[in-house]
């Protein structure tokens, strides 16, 4: 019987102290269900673009990101993003995405079939500057050793 008391009062110890992930925030939906729809990307931003490269989601350098197609559906929270721009390789993929009560827009990028809760690799950037027909995606990189907001500019698309 002590044992299953210890095995009991052990097992709510560790559930009690269970860390917070921005992955098990409850959802920010009237944020989400503004960015239902088809947007581009119209403009990159950092201080110091002509002198740094920024290799967005792993995928390409940033400059590639201007022009690319976004689709958000927001009551399954999942989309598409296309690369298409000239002189940048090309790129097409379904995503998984959502936006947390802390304004942090978490991202996981697919590969064709695969499921999001196969993917353990995501990204988290931040909302700012949302309205019904634009709103702002920022990354936080570190350039050295300072952090430096990446903003890229999305404009809907009608």
């Amino acid at each position: 019987m002590k044992k299953v008391i210890l095995m009991c009062t052990l097992a709510v110890l560790m559930f009690a102290c269970k860390s917070t992930s921005v992955t098990s925030t409850n959802t920010d939906r009237k944020a989400q269900v503004a960015m239902k729809g088809n947007w581009v990307i119209s403009s990159v931003t950092y201080p110091g673009s002509q002198y740094i490269k920024v290799n967005t989601f792993q995928l390409a350098d940033s400059e590639c990101f201007v022009g690319s197609t976004w689709k958000f559906i927001s009551n399954n929270n999942k989309g598409n993003m296309a690369l298409t721009k000239a002189n940048c390789a090309s790129f097409n993929s379904p995503i998984t995405w959502f936006v947390n009560n802390d304004g942090q827009f978490v991202l996981k990028v697919l590969d064709a079939g695969e499921k999001a809760r196969k993917v353990r690799d995501g990204y988290i950037l931040y909302v700012a500057n949302q309205t019904a027909s634009s709103f702002q995606l920022i990354d936080k990189i570190d350039v050295g050793g300072k952090m430096t907001d990446v903003v890229y500019q999305f404009q809907k698309v009608n």
